[in-house]
């Protein structure tokens, strides 16, 4: 019998299309290009994820839909079925598949999949992990020291700075005094590598190294900011025209293409001509900490292939290089009731002054303007069903061939992140168990193999790879935080809430007009209603509970959700180490 390959699988967090080197960036990326011009490598420019981070990371891990699988992502939805904010039991994750089918599994980074430890990376299949269990947190670890412990920070800091960490089966009480998180989990998937024993080393591993750069808040070794010193000075409108001139030039997007417009509401970043000075600074500053953070990332994805390739594993290992969803476009400043207590809190316990920001202890974000700049030519960014929010960069280096083509191949195929489990277990020549796992009932597949079309990939000498990986009526539907869309072919139904969009179904031809800038449904009026016939269909198949404008009068609040999926209702005191008790309110 044949080596099995081994599946290295990086993702990076609220990563923007063009946000590398290899996919028109100006941030440098050397190591994720390498592995883009590998032989056989490719890079995917039509690849679909959900438009938030965990949903995405449920389908990645499952193969099927995010509905099915774990997350709620309005406080209307909890409670629901597939709604608990953590895998649930009527899924099997891809690393229990692979462990039980002979593989040592191993992770170090993001999990966002649950925070109790009956929910935990090692409950689900891995066999060592080190996980960030949060959907964000301080990439140093730094915690202000609260005047009023039980109270503050409130219930958006409690989400989003606490680095509340699992290793294996134990939350981890403290972390090293250099931590700083791309470095750490770099490391540890090193050390986890390293510390196989002789038998685990006869084992094929899958190892998941789930980065939380570049998502806020944005911090990045000062020496690698600085590296970026003055890049942005002419503001995000400039760079969004770069990135589009060279996606164009390296044949990543049409050259007729029609980019949408930049879309801000009030209360959002104002046009760069139309701000301060000072302020004007201070944003192109936090777009230096974001690229370094995306810089950094990639030093340490090179520090991981170059360990790989001293062991002699690496020409046996296919890798993928992903993001969760688009660049995250929150300005958190503008959110109805979070916005003025967020800035009160930032201005009592955060340095956020010119020459801090990126340091340990500032704490921002960079708006709606940079991450549009980053997801065009599409609409919008992170938290929406746009393309600007689900279309997202992949880049896949196989594992050797006896017959290889060169590598820096673009493929154009429409395919998802649900594609991933059937991929690596036909790669690893194992089956989904379809319907059943353990004696207990599970949702099967919704995503394809790619292995048929990673033959077309490694036997062709063509620089652009247009064999479709989904048949023409293969569907794929999206819902979060009430924002959806729905492909068929080559259209897609979108909908955008309020105030970002008209909140109503639009209908786009995706090959004609990839930026979804003219609504076709008074055009074609007949592929509307099949499209919205499939949406009924797939909204009963996965249940989802309603979009924005359908949830019968109710409002997200802010602060609810951000509760409601904390620690408090989570985890509440069991278990949690004493360092963070005192700071969890009752």
């Amino acid at each position: 019998m044949a080596k099995r390959p081994n599946f290295l699988l990086i993702v990076a967090d609220d990563l923007g299309f063009s946000d590398c080197s290899c996919f028109g960036s100006e941030i440098e990326t050397p190591n994720i290009d390498a592995l883009a011009q590998e032989a056989s490598s490719t890079r995917f420019t039509n690849y679909h994820v959900a438009s938030m981070c965990a949903p995405t990371r449920s389908m990645l891990m499952t193969g099927t839909d995010n509905h099915l699988a774990a997350h709620s992502q309005l406080p209307a939805h909890q409670g629901k079925p597939g709604h608990e904010g953590y895998l649930n039991d009527r899924v099997v994750a891809l690393p229990e598949l692979l462990r039980d089918g002979g593989y040592h599994t191993i992770m170090a980074g993001k999990w966002h999949l649950g925070l109790k430890k009956k929910y935990s990376p090692q409950a689900r299949g891995f066999k060592r992990s080190f996980a960030l269990l949060p959907g964000a947190a301080n990439h140093y670890g730094y915690e202000p020291q609260y005047q009023d412990e039980i109270n503050e920070p409130g219930p958006f800091f409690q989400n989003a700075t606490r680095a509340l960490h699992i290793e294996d089966s134990e939350y981890v009480a403290n972390l090293p005094e250099d931590f700083y998180s791309s470095d750490f989990y770099g490391s540890k998937i090193i050390q986890y590598l390293k510390e196989r024993t002789p038998g685990e080393k006869q084992q094929p591993f899958f190892a998941y190294l789930p980065f939380t750069a570049p998502h806020w808040p944005l911090q990045a070794p000062k020496e690698v900011v600085d590296k970026y010193r003055g890049w942005y000075d002419d503001g995000p409108a400039m760079l969004r025209l770069k990135r589009l001139e060279k996606l164009k030039e390296m044949g990543l997007i049409e050259q007729n293409v029609k980019p949408h417009d930049v879309v801000a509401v009030e209360g959002e970043p104002a046009e760069w001509e139309e701000i301060d000075p000072d302020t004007r600074a201070k944003s192109a500053r936090a777009m230096e900490a974001y690229a370094a953070m995306v810089d950094r990332m990639d030093w340490n994805i090179g520090r991981v292939i170059s360990h790989l390739k001293e062991t002699g594993e690496y020409d046996n290992t296919y890798v993928i290089f992903m993001s969760d969803n688009g660049a995250e476009g929150a300005s958190i400043e503008a959110a109805p009731v979070l916005g003025e207590k967020v800035l009160k809190h930032l201005e009592k316990y955060y340095n956020n002054s010119l020459d801090n920001i990126g340091r340990k202890d500032s704490y921002v974000w960079y708006g709606t303007r940079w991450a549009q700049a980053a997801t065009a030519p599409s609409r919008l960014h992170k938290r929406f069903s746009t393309e600007g929010g689900c279309r997202v960069p992949l880049v896949l280096k196989p594992a050797s061939f006896d017959k290889i083509s060169t590598g820096g191949k673009i493929a154009n195929a429409f395919c998802t992140c649900m594609d991933i489990t059937p991929t690596f277990l036909e790669l690893a020549g194992l089956r989904h168990p379809g319907t059943q796992y353990k004696g207990r009932t599970i949702e099967p597949l919704r995503g394809a193999s790619w292995v048929p079309f990673l033959d077309t990939i490694r036997t062709t000498d063509a620089a652009i790879v247009n064999t479709p990986i989904h048949p023409p009526d293969y569907v794929m539907g999206f819902e979060v935080h009430g924002s959806a869309g729905l492909i068929k072919g080559r259209y897609k139904l979108t909908y955008v809430p309020k105030p970002k969009g008209p909140q109503r179904w639009e209908l786009f031809d995706l090959e004609s007009d990839p930026g979804e800038t003219q609504d076709l449904k008074g055009q074609l009026p007949d592929k509307f209603a099949e499209l919205l016939d499939e949406w009924e269909r797939y909204k009963r198949a996965v249940g989802v509970v309603g979009l924005m404008g359908e949830l019968d009068g109710i409002k997200p609040n802010l602060d609810e959700f951000e509760d409601s999926t904390g620690w408090v209702r989570w985890i509440g005191k069991k278990n949690v180490p004493e360092k963070f008790v005192g700071k969890i309110p009752t």
